[in-house]
């Protein structure tokens, strides 16, 4: 053992180093967010609480059954029905997400070429049971208003990437 390794342990050296980043830590200002009264600003790109764009002209949803945001689904929780086809326009019948098995991931909002399916950035939603995360496509509607009244309007940069030549874009996102 040398005279150093000696002085430290005779000293305490690095107890006292502890004790003084202990004091640090103690004095500085804390990290901690009081949730309900002070509230993080979300980023943009955030991916909250699903919503289903309504059309501005028809009062409609915009989705037009293709299909394509339940095939890309990794967690297979959006549940489509639809009427028609063959030919003809498709009739949704019924839309659905649940909430739940979802990981928002984004890819059915960056698949659909109508874009009718949005993540709003409303991350304040709970429940007690398991239906209240079932997003048919009336609650899904409610969430596009809900969002469209507390933010009036919806911009997010991924929903249409600049930098991209809009003839490059499915007709939907032109």
């Amino acid at each position: 053992m040398t005279i150093r390794e000696l002085i430290k342990r005779a000293l305490f050296i690095e107890i006292l180093q502890g004790l003084a980043l202990t004091l640090r830590t103690f004095l500085s200002r804390p990290v901690t967010v009081q949730y309900p009264k002070e509230k993080r600003p979300v980023s943009s790109g955030f991916r909250g609480r699903h919503a289903m764009v309504r059309d501005g002209l028809t009062g409609k949803e915009r989705c037009v059954a293709c299909m394509k945001c339940a095939m890309v689904c990794p967690s297979q929780c959006i549940y489509i029905k639809y009427s028609g086809g063959e030919g003809g326009p498709r009739v949704l019948e019924k839309y659905e997400i649940e909430a739940l098995r979802c990981i928002y991931c984004g890819y059915c909002v960056e698949v659909c070429p109508v874009n009718a399916l949005v993540l709003t950035e409303h991350y304040e939603y709970a429940g007690h049971s398991r239906e209240e995360f079932l997003f048919d496509r009336d609650r899904l509607l409610k969430n596009w208003d809900d969002f469209w009244a507390q933010k009036g309007g919806y911009f997010n940069k991924f929903w249409r990437p600049t930098g991209i030549d809009p003839k490059r874009l499915p007709v939907g996102k032109r």
